[in-house]
């Protein structure tokens, strides 16, 4: 599951790809409706990482690093949440064999894990913040 950190770290970053200039710590806790202090935590995380670069002072604020269409949803999950694999053994990142293993190579849930790892990675790292603000993929709930 994507954590609250992370979607609160996901809604504002789109919100400075929508952006031609900065955005206060303020303005981006109202448009991402996330708790300030919370969203200021992840924002230093993320300008640490280069993915937001902060400017202080009176006229301050934050600015995408690179470009949103250079930005993943995968790269921003990683950094928040950390692998994207539902099982440290499957991971690409932080592989890890799981503890209660007694065989990688007889596993009988490996390779569905292997797989799920793999769809989740392709559509995450396919999906830009520049697609987000576009509003690619999403998808219409009728009734």
């Amino acid at each position: 599951m994507l954590s609250q950190k992370a979607r609160y770290a996901l809604r504002a970053m789109i919100e400075l790809a929508r952006e031609d200039g900065q955005v206060t710590a303020g303005e981006l806790s109202v448009r991402a409706d996330a708790p300030r202090k919370f969203l200021e935590a992840i924002l230093l995380n993320l300008a640490r990482e280069r993915l937001v670069v902060s400017r202080r002072g009176k006229f301050g604020g934050y600015l995408l690093g690179r470009p949103a269409e250079d930005i993943s949803f995968a790269e921003i999950i990683r950094l928040v949440d950390g692998p994207l694999a539902l099982a440290p053994c499957v991971s690409r990142t932080a592989f890890k064999r799981c503890e209660d293993c007694r065989d990688l190579a007889t596993c009988a849930l490996r390779e569905a894990l292997l797989k799920a790892r793999d769809a989740t990675a392709q559509v995450l790292e396919g999906y830009s913040l520049a697609d987000a603000v576009a509003g690619k993929g999403a998808e219409l709930l009728g009734g």
